[in-house]
């Protein structure tokens, strides 16, 4: 089902942007010893009496999205917000941050430990509600060409990932992507999320 972010539909009718759900590479792995902030993320997944973890996890299936330019005018495009929407008609949770693989790169974004949001628990999306995750695409390197953004979404167990890879719409027609690549943990508030990037 493909869903629109309804903040962002004059941008999307300039650029032609069509959500999309779709299959695209191997799944990425979020494997790897936990960090701080995912270390009290799970903790407060798990914390007696919250119901957000009887909510089962997100995937492909459930959710349109989108990627769009931040600032809408920008030229170089490489702060991207991603937004996800819960397009179907029962709850579901989404973890932690996107693993988002740019084009043919080797590894999926580093996330920014720093965006986890306070309390740091899942995500949960009502039918209609939308989550939202920022994008930095590259820093002052060596860059290669992307032409494709690819995004799996974790599961509710480290290391896991909830159904298949999605193919992001392209917000422009490349992205010149590079290690400087980071990602943000999901919130609701795209312009917390944003924050994290904008100035870098």
């Amino acid at each position: 089902m493909n869903v629109k972010h309804p903040a962002a539909c004059l941008v999307a009718a300039a650029t032609g942007l069509v959500l999309t759900l779709g299959y695209g590479v191997s799944q990425a792995s979020a494997g790897g010893p936990q960090t701080a902030a995912e270390k009290a993320y799970e903790a407060a997944a798990h914390r007696a009496g919250d119901a957000r973890v009887t909510v089962p996890a997100c995937s492909q299936r459930d959710l349109g999205v989108s990627a769009v330019k931040e600032p809408a005018d920008s030229t170089d495009a490489r702060h991207l917000l991603l937004t996800v929407q819960n397009a179907g008609n029962k709850k579901c949770n989404v973890y932690r941050y996107p693993l988002v693989r740019l084009g043919a790169g080797r590894t999926t974004a580093p996330v920014i430990e720093d965006s986890a949001p306070t309390p740091g628990g899942p995500i949960t999306l009502a039918p209609g509600q939308e989550a939202y995750a920022a994008l930095l695409v590259n820093s002052p390197m060596d860059e290669y060409e992307a032409k494709s953004i690819t995004l799996s979404l974790q599961g509710r167990q480290p290391g896991s990932t909830a159904g298949k890879p999605i193919d992001v719409p392209m917000p422009v027609d490349t992205l010149y992507a590079n290690d400087g690549q980071r990602v943000t943990y999901w919130t609701t508030a795209p312009g917390y999320a944003l924050d994290f990037i904008m100035s870098r």
